[in-house]
């Protein structure tokens, strides 16, 4: 019976291969927390389809649970970083990014947020040098001759054991800090005339001092790059014995896979290497639990709110949960709140507190009328998806820009989660509620996010396979990657035409004063004459 087991599903696994045309072995650098969330999506479908994923994944993580039965194959790496050294770390960018960085200013913020990375480097590049430096696990990879290895840069070193194991790799992510990543590394154009950088919070069309702001934070990432990259710089350049940077490797990317799509985007100029892939995660609404059904269908034509402040958000301040409660007890629709801590002691009768909801069912129920949310782009394309409008509450990171771009399509409203009364929350909820424009707003965001040729998921995943299809997207990537940033920005032709027009210009002068002082000398002799 087991050996008929076995038979069916080789035999199931070669019809997929010769369905699709192609099975291959991927390894994957994921990400931990919502990161993991997208690549685990993509990662389901190319099982589905046949190909063989081993996920590399360190020994203590939050949201990649190893331990339960999996079609993905996990590639433990035990380094000697302890379990509590990663957790105090992880609950002091908690920390940081959900009671600091919310009271600070974009500038102060950015700042904070570079010196936690300088901080966590030494952590992570101890991690990276557990596998590159171990030459079982290194040999064990060599052997399986990976077709393609997936990677989220925001940890590097996934690109540094591509590189080693000589495999092309992709890129999935949403966007790195103030674009530095895509501009210095994938030779992305980013004009800052009109293209706003990550943590601005601006938007495309920019008054002039927004200009001003927008020029002086891309130069601020761009010195918080190349700070940041010195320590990988010299890890890579040893690991791999020449002269090398972590931007020159990250350049060697086939494809990047951008977590966005034109729907959330402004417009602006992308690379062929360059595709989208947002919302890949999102689904058609599936039946709700008993219970909560229930509680949704009691709110009869009022509808319901969902709000949820994602999984990094454990709690509120006591006095700002009551503040929120007080707040949702005065608007006629039932609420389902993702909430843990204690209960408010506001809560009204039209509220229910939940350890967790299932988002994606819920905004996807017909009686879903406004989504309260943090501005993390998971939920955000959850909302597009079903055409929910939205409350941003933003604290950290891209959510500013996330709640930003929603604004600008007319599909949310802000507030701060720092100062915002009661009144104000209650205001900006009546407002996407009642007035029509925020839900026609997202309804047509939601039929541009639907209408594509492929679906996101198949998109990334046709792009993956293409890779492993060609060994490679080098016919793709620009000529830019093979230019110095001086032959880049043409300085030297500047260069050279300025010369050569100051030489036109002191020619020229030269022969005028030499005709004046021969011809012109020569003239008032004979007049004096």
């Amino acid at each position: 019976m087991v050996k008929e087991k076995w038979i069916l599903t080789i035999l199931l696994l070669q019809f997929c291969c010769i369905g699709y045309g192609f099975c291959g072995k991927v390894l994957v650098w994921p990400c931990d927390m919502s990161h993991w969330l997208n690549i685990k999506t993509i990662l389901e479908e190319l099982t589905e389809r046949g190909h063989e994923v081993t996920v590399l994944v360190p020994t203590h993580t939050f949201n990649i649970d190893y331990s339960k039965p999996s079609s993905l194959n996990f590639q433990v790496i035990h380094s000697s970083l302890d379990r509590e050294l990663s957790l105090n770390t992880m609950k002091e960018f908690l920390d940081l990014s959900t009671q600091i960085m919310p009271q600070l200013s974009r500038w102060q913020s950015a700042l904070k947020l570079h010196q936690f990375i300088l901080k966590v480097t030494e952590t992570t590049t101890v991690l990276c040098e557990s596998i590159v430096y171990n030459q079982t696990m290194m040999r064990k990879l060599q052997e399986t001759n990976y077709d393609v290895m997936l990677i989220d840069p925001v940890i590097p070193c996934g690109e540094l054991i591509a590189e080693l194991l000589a495999v092309p790799f992709v890129y999935t992510l949403r966007q790195s800090m103030g674009d530095v990543m895509e501009k210095h590394c994938g030779k992305l154009p980013v004009p800052p005339s009109y293209v706003p950088v990550a943590m601005g919070g601006l938007l495309d069309r920019m008054t002039f001092l927004e200009r001003v702001k927008n020029i002086v934070l891309s130069t601020m990432f761009d010195i918080f790059m190349f700070q940041n990259n010195r320590p990988w710089d010299q890890l890579f350049s040893e690991a791999l014995g020449r002269p090398t940077t972590l931007c020159e490797t990250m350049g060697k990317a086939e494809i990047w896979l951008m977590r966005t799509y034109w729907d959330f985007e402004f417009p602006r100029p992308y690379l062929p290497n360059f595709e989208f892939v947002g919302g890949l995660h999102c689904k058609p609404a599936k039946p709700l639990p008993k219970e909560m059904e229930e509680f949704a269908q009691s709110s009869g034509e009022d509808g319901i709110v969902v709000f949820s402040l994602g999984s990094m958000v454990k709690n509120l301040t006591e006095e700002k949960a009551n503040l929120i409660a007080s707040a949702l007890a005065q608007i006629p629709q039932k609420i389902l709140w993702r909430y843990k801590g204690k209960k408010p002691a506001t809560l009204g009768a039209n509220t229910r507190l939940y350890d967790w909801i299932p988002q994606n069912d819920l905004l996807g129920h017909p009686k879903a009328k406004a989504f309260i949310t943090h501005g993390g782009t998971n939920g955000i394309y959850e909302a597009i998806y079903h055409g929910v409008p939205m409350v941003g509450v933003p604290m950290f990171a891209d959510q500013p820009d996330n709640i930003a771009h929603m604004k600008a399509k007319g599909a949310a409203v802000e507030v701060n989660i720092n100062t915002m009364t009661s009144a104000d929350l209650l205001n900006a909820l009546s407002t996407v509620i009642n007035v029509p424009s925020y839900k026609e707003n997202a309804m047509r965001l939601s039929r541009i996010q639907h209408d594509q040729p492929m679906k996101p998921l198949d998109r990334a995943v046709f792009w993956i396979e293409f890779v492993m299809r060609n060994k490679g997207a080098k016919h793709l990537r620009p000529a830019s990657h093979n230019l110095n940033w001086v032959q880049y920005h043409s300085l030297d032709v500047i260069g050279f035409l300025l010369a050569c027009v100051a030489t036109a210009i002191f020619l020229v002068t030269k022969c005028c004063l030499f005709t004046y002082q021969k011809f012109g000398k020569t003239g008032k002799k004979k007049k004096r004459e």
